[in-house]
Order: C-alpha cells, then sequence, then structure tokens
C-alpha cells in the first residue's frame, strides 16, 4: 500500500540530517523502504582524502572539503531528471550542510575560495521539500560511532565532534528554508524498537510548514 506521505506532493524529497554519528542513514533507509523512495547516500567511502583528515585535520581539510562539495553537486544533479517527480527520494545528506564543516575546517583564504565555489554551485541544487534534522548528546554520538566500527574514525577527535554538534544546532537554530522537524534521539533506538520508530514516522508524517519539534522519551540510554 502506497503511503499517505508518498501521495503528498509537499513531501517528495525529504532529506535526513544531523552530526556524524546520529544515524541519518539509518533513518533514511527506514523512510525510503516505507514510502518506496529512491535514495540518494553520501558516498563517503570515495573520499579519498577523508582518513588522513582524521589523522591530520589542517593539512587535508580543504582536499577532503572540496571533494566532498564536488561530489554532492554532482549527485544533487541527479535530482533534476524528470523522474523525480513520479517517485519519493530520501537523502541522508542536506546540500547546504557542506558550509558547516567547511566553516570548521579551513583556514581564512582557503575558505574565501571554498565559498566562491559553494555560491556558484547552490542555486543549481534541488531544494528538499522537508529536512529532519536529528539530534543527541555527545555522549551518544561518541558511542554510536566507535559501535559503527569505521576504521578512519578510530581515533576520532571528541572536541571536534563537540565543534560540530554547535555548528550543527546552530545552522539549524536560524534554518527557514524548508519545513523542519528536529528529533532529539539520544533516548530513542528507532532501528530496533518498534515503538519508537511508531512514534518518529507519526511526527515525520505530521510535519508540514514551519519547524516542528519532537522529544520523545522512551527511559532509556543508549
Amino acid at each position: 500500500m502506497q503511503s499517505e506521505v508518498s501521495k503528498r506532493m509537499d513531501n517528495r524529497y525529504i532529506v535526513v540530517e544531523g552530526p556524524i554519528g546520529v544515524g541519518k542513514t539509518s533513518l533514511s533507509n527506514i523512510v525510503a523502504e516505507r514510502f518506496g523512495a529512491r535514495r540518494v547516500f553520501e558516498k563517503y567511502e570515495e573520499n579519498p582524502f577523508l582518513a588522513h583528515f582524521y589523522e591530520d585535520r589542517q593539512k587535508y581539510a580543504f582536499q577532503t572539503q572540496i571533494f566532498f562539495l564536488l561530489s554532492r553537486f554532482q549527485q544533487q544533479q541527479e535530482l533534476f531528471q524528470p523522474d523525480l517527480f513520479n517517485s519519493v527520494t530520501v537523502s541522508d545528506y542536506l546540500f547546504a550542510k557542506d558550509r558547516i564543516f567547511a566553516c570548521l575546517t579551513l583556514d581564512s583564504h582557503e575558505l574565501s575560495l571554498y565559498e566562491r565555489v559553494f555560491e556558484a554551485l547552490t542555486p543549481r541544487v534541488t531544494r528538499p521539500d522537508l529536512v529532519i534534522f536529528l539530534q543527541a548528546r555527545l555522549d551518544v554520538l561518541l558511542h554510536r560511532i566507535k559501535k559503527r566500527g569505521r576504521e578512519f574514525e578510530r581515533q576520532f577527535d571528541a572536541g571536534y565532534l563537540e565543534e560540530l554538534v554547535h555548528a550543527y544546532n546552530d545552522f539549524f537554530s536560524r534554518y527557514t528554508e524548508t519545513p523542519l522537524l528536529v528529533v532529539d534521539t539520544s533516548d530513542i533506538d528507532f532501528v530496533h524498537n518498534p515503538d519508537d520508530l511508531k512514534g518518529l514516522m507519526g511526527a515525520i508524517d505530521k510535519a508540514r510548514q514551519g519547524t516542528h519539534h519532537y522529544h520523545p522519551n522512551s527511559g532509556k540510554r543508549l
């Protein structure tokens, strides 16, 4: 049976966002499965500079960021294809978030060059119909990152993650480009707990214009 969400034109393009380890890809997979949607996922494993970046942020920041920017832009161009209007699309990243990372990692000269490229590309990117911003406490994020066991994240910098969390919160506190659903995932497990997932999907289904906040509390810590 086709979901009611997939019938609504205003939710044809759904983006799931949030800091590293918050569960973007997991929720994107679930939403895509539920709505019979096509998936546009960030190809982080194709970035040849990422592992080096975690070892030496200053040396590899610019190469890492430019590769991500161009890779994300290339993916986003696919969203201009006519079949966008025949199916729901779910992505695990918002193109505009690329600048969050750039502002954290690039020096002033690198950022100036980056901004010129970013500003040239942004007008050619499709705007989402709904953005779902996932949040979690720092300790929860660190636990999830450790649990998934990606090799290049073994020496993950907790200080960098804390800066990233603050940057994400600041960005979305001022975000007005599209309807926005802000979800606190610190105390839920929407992957393994059906009740947690049901509550979250209900919140997604109700999200319309403006900004909405969903603060579930399952009484447990992940």
